[in-house]
């Protein structure tokens, strides 16, 4: 009974897991790439699915919307940069200062077609509206089936940011978080090249937020809420399960989504084991905190083995 329930959530944590693997992408770029906890995240997440939702029940193209939703986010990520570069705020401080901003802006764009301007939920129906994805299709086996479509739109983004990060200003983006100081030598404005890469995170962020929204049927005020944490752990997993493998960027990039497909088939393994809904949060903040200590851990072991060997 247990596996067979287990194995009926499967594809639900499949296609959630790629959806936050998108976000984590995004959160790989400044973790990773530029060694920043962006909080924007939290933040932006909301905003693409807010952004998306309401020009859906407006009439705009699902697709299109997601691309609004994208051009959202580059924008949140770009007052962070601004905050950070301009106004010489540490950068976690300007993701603070901007989630926070976020949540009012967010509230705003839900209560579009309320008087008093701000609504914490907004539904959306797959029957009246045409969305690029949606639960309702998980088990159908046709192009509606979101897992198809992630994968589609994942791959398709890898590729995109591959050939990117391959170009002279993506270079120059990776010079930056590799050695800030080399890169200034060699004419890199680090700058601006932090300003983008924290616009190219959160607009992967918000679209993430947008396909999200679209598959659940609503976008809500506290959707981001822990988003940073999903993202991190994703991320982490990844890398400590694949790092040995997948050498290649785009395989890292890759990494980060089986990251999240992992957390999400973990997290449905532990909540058909009894787990509260309520100690989510908890289990996940447990979680990234042992994927984040293996490193450590697996550094300390070698250093004391090549000592005894001295």
């Amino acid at each position: 009974m247990f596996f067979t329930s287990l194995l009926n959530s499967m594809p639900g944590a499949v296609s959630q897991g790629m959806i936050w693997g998108i976000m984590a992408i995004g959160v790989y770029i400044t973790y990773k790439i530029l060694d920043i906890a962006d909080l924007t995240v939290d933040g932006s997440l909301c905003t693409g699915a807010a952004v998306c939702i309401v020009l859906i029940m407006l009439g705009v193209p699902a697709w299109i919307s997601l691309l609004v939703s994208f051009i959202v986010g580059l924008c949140a990520g770009f007052i962070t940069g601004v905050f950070h570069t301009t106004f010489g705020i540490p950068a976690i401080l300007s993701g603070i200062l901007t989630q926070l901003a976020l949540y009012s802006i967010n509230l705003h764009i839900m209560g579009w077609d309320q008087a008093s301007f701000s609504r914490a939920n907004l539904p959306i129906n797959a029957d009246k509206y045409n969305l690029a994805l949606s639960s309702r299709y998980l088990r159908t086996f046709s192009f509606q089936n979101p897992i198809i479509v992630l994968l589609i739109c994942i791959l398709a983004l890898i590729a995109i940011l591959y050939w990117f990060f391959g170009t002279e200003l993506g270079s120059s983006l990776r010079a930056t978080g590799a050695n800030g100081n080399m890169a200034r030598a060699n004419g890199i404005n680090t700058n601006r090249t932090k300003v983008l890469a924290l616009m190219i995170s959160n607009g992967l962020v918000s679209l993430s937020g947008g396909l999200l929204a679209q598959y659940q049927g609503f976008a809500d005020i506290n959707m981001g809420r822990g988003a940073i944490v999903i993202g991190l752990a994703a991320v982490i997993i990844g890398e400590v399960l694949f790092s040995k493998v997948f050498k290649n960027f785009a395989l890292l990039l890759l990494s980060c989504v089986f990251g999240a497909i992992i957390y999400y088939i973990v997290i449905q393994i532990v909540l058909k084991l009894g787990l509260s809904t309520d100690d989510l949060k908890l289990l996940s903040a447990i979680v990234v905190a042992l994927f984040l200590a293996v490193p450590y851990w697996k550094a300390n072991y070698a250093s004391k083995h090549v000592k005894k060997g001295v």
